[in-house]
């Protein structure tokens, strides 16, 4: 029983596992972000260009009966197929792949950029002598005036 237990403690306790769980707790907080916008922001316009239409109250009734909203339908107990929900679902998600995929692509850019980043190119070397700097092309040190061998891939 204590094996089982020290097993789960070393699987719980991987970086990965708890770099999962904070993702979840992110994105569902993200979720909550995403539904406000496609509510609050998104819908109301698209409502309104539509002739102040609200998809979540498109609705097909199977079955018999007649009903203005899906609130009465389902109080009713009528089966639906609910597709302005759908719809308002669809959004959601559109909304979601949009911005995971700025977010993608803004990290993917800043990666680029550190690849690109020029290497710094050595200029100088320590005299093999007196170890002062000297120029990678010297055949001579300025300092100390011994004379030094030219790197192999600097000659000529």
């Amino acid at each position: 029983m204590g094996n089982i237990f020290l097993e789960f403690k070393k699987f719980a306790l991987k970086g990965s596992v708890i770099d999962l769980a904070v993702g979840i707790i992110i994105g569902a907080a993200f979720n909550s972000i995403v539904q406000s916008l496609v509510n609050d922001i998104i819908m109301p316009p698209v409502g309104f260009v539509t002739g102040d239409v609200d998809f979540s109250e498109f609705f097909v009734v199977l079955g018999t009966g007649q009903f203005d909203t899906l609130a009465e339908a389902k109080e009713a107990g009528v089966a639906t197929i609910n597709y302005g929900i759908f719809i308002n679902n669809v959004i959601s998600f559109l909304v979601v792949a949009l911005v995971i995929f700025f977010l993608i692509r803004g990290i993917n850019r800043l990666r680029e950029r550190q690849a690109e980043e020029p290497k710094v190119t050595v200029t100088t070397r320590p005299c093999p002598f007196c170890f002062s700097e000297i120029s990678r092309k010297a055949t001579r040190c300025p300092h100390c005036t011994s004379k030094v061998e030219l790197y192999v891939d600097d000659q000529v």
